[in-house]
């Protein structure tokens, strides 16, 4: 029975990452856990107001419905 030969252990290591503390995603602070990925519920809770007003939004190629309580006459 032979012996393998020695490996380098440097190829079979992952790349180094560089690890950093997250930073909330709506002003930079640091996060906390019960608020992740913001730093409070103040953050979340703006995050939040600016999806409900349409600040963000995700663009699509569809058309919009009508709604059971529209008619088509009152998107025209």
């Amino acid at each position: 029975m032979t012996a393998d030969p020695p490996s380098d252990d440097s190829a079979q290591r992952p790349a180094a990452v560089r690890v950093t503390s997250a930073k909330c995603v709506r002003c930079g602070e640091p996060v906390q856990p019960r608020n992740r990925p913001f730093c409070s519920q103040r953050c979340a809770d703006a995050d939040l107001g600016s999806w409900f007003t349409g600040r963000y939004r995700v663009e699509t190629n569809e058309a919009p419905t009508v709604g059971p309580d529209q008619d088509e006459d009152e998107n025209s």
